[in-house]
C-alpha cells in the first residue's frame, strides 16, 4: 500500500474543521483542530473524532471526562491554523468561555457540542473518541471546509 497515495486519496473527502477542547487536571484549557469529526447516532446521541496516539495532547483527552467539539466557520481560518501549530498559548486568541458541562467552548463557532465520554478505542495510529452529546448549539454561519490539504468556502448550493 503506497501510505502517499493513499492519504491523497483520502484528501479528497472533503470535511469541516474543529477546534476538540478539554480541560486538563490542572484546569489548564487543551484543544487541538481536528477534521476526524462525525456523527454516530442520534438515540443516544454520539458523535466520534479520532486523535494521533503520539499527540503530546492523548494524555489530557485520557483523563478529561469531557470534551467540546467546536465547529469552525469561514471567518476562523487563523484559530484552525493556530491550534494546528506547535502554538503554546492557542487560547490567546478566540472568544471562548467554559461550557455548561466542564470543557471550552468557542463563541460564534457555525455549531458545538458538549459531550462527555463514552468510549475510548485504538485504531491503527490513532484513539477514537465516542462521544455522548449532552448539549449543543448552532448558528446560520457558514462552516470551514478542507480538501486535498486546503481550505475552502461554502458553494453555491444545487
Amino acid at each position: 500500500m503506497d501510505a502517499r497515495r493513499l492519504r491523497t486519496a483520502l484528501g479528497r473527502f472533503t470535511t469541516g474543521i474543529t477546534i476538540v477542547s478539554c480541560v486538563d487536571e490542572t484546569g489548564g484549557y487543551v484543544g487541538l483542530t481536528v477534521n476526524s469529526f462525525n456523527s454516530v447516532s442520534l438515540d443516544p446521541p454520539l458523535v466520534l473524532w479520532s486523535l494521533r496516539r503520539e499527540s503530546p495532547n492523548l494524555a489530557a483527552f485520557e483523563a478529561a471526562p469531557r470534551f467540546a467539539v467546536n465547529v469552525l466557520t469561514e471567518a476562523q481560518i487563523g484559530l484552525s491554523r493556530r491550534f494546528a501549530s506547535a502554538h503554546t498559548h492557542r487560547f490567546s486568541e478566540g472568544d471562548w468561555m467554559l461550557g455548561a458541562h466542564g470543557a471550552p467552548v468557542l463563541k460564534d463557532s457555525a455549531a458545538v457540542f458538549e459531550c462527555e465520554f463514552h468510549s475510548r478505542q485504538d485504531a491503527g495510529d490513532h484513539r477514537l473518541y465516542i462521544g455522548r452529546v449532552l448539549s449543543f448549539g448552532e448558528s446560520a454561519r457558514a462552516p470551514l471546509l478542507y480538501r486535498s490539504g486546503h481550505y475552502h468556502r461554502l458553494g453555491e448550493m444545487m
